[in-house]
């Protein structure tokens, strides 16, 4: 990590702070497609955030690679390998939202979905989140999160890259592919209704 050929690009790995928790709630719910602000509204930043600073699951800051230009954060990735997530703890996120009748709805409607994302192989080195801000698009920073997360799935021991990414999102699978990933698996539909599902891109390490 460090300084890279952009000016005033760094890429670094995330804080333990509220600064960086917020910015990582916001990214968070823009790689989801809004999901975490639909199920939580206006309360789906906070707590996120404050999952963010717990240690050892999926949301945990302990995974999260982040790039500010300037010194403000504009990007981020979250990632880990499957032999780590299965020892991950419960998310802090279902225990701070239960009880929420909002947060229970979608997380039923989307069941067999999640199910499918949670499905992660051993030897797999899984991207959960990879978000740029609108603005700072088209300049490689999605490119060069990719190249880190890459080198550290190799440092891992896996072997296959692996993500999620909504059928309907053609640019980020264009992304993707430039890299080589391709599509090894589709989740179930909502409903069965068209552009409802994901898909599961790999590549070989």
């Amino acid at each position: 990590m460090g300084s890279l050929d952009s000016p005033g690009l760094t890429i670094r790995a995330a804080e333990t702070s509220e600064a960086d928790g917020a910015v990582f709630a916001r990214l968070l719910d823009q790689a989801q497609g809004g999901w975490y602000r639909m199920a939580l509204g206006s309360s789906a930043g906070e707590l996120i955030g404050a999952s963010f600073l717990e240690p050892n699951h999926e949301l945990s800051y302990e995974f999260v690679t982040m790039v500010d230009r300037d010194g403000k954060p504009i990007g981020m990735c979250s990632a880990y390998s499957g032999r780590v997530h299965t020892r991950f703890a419960p998310n802090p996120l279902d225990e701070a939202a239960h009880g929420r009748f909002r947060y229970w709805a979608m997380t039923k409607l989307t069941d067999r979905m999640m199910s499918f994302i949670a499905n992660i192989p051993s030897d797999d080195y899984y991207i959960r989140a990879l978000a740029v801000d609108p603005g700072q698009r088209g300049y490689g920073i999605g490119t060069l999160l990719l190249n880190v997360v890459t080198e550290a799935a190799r440092a891992s021991g896996c072997q296959r890259l692996a993500l999620d990414v909504a059928a309907t999102n053609k640019g980020a699978r264009r992304l993707y592919e430039r890299i080589g990933m391709v599509q090894e698996a589709e989740s179930p539909r909502f409903f069965g209704l068209p552009n409802t599902n994901v898909l599961r891109m790999v590549s070989d390490l």
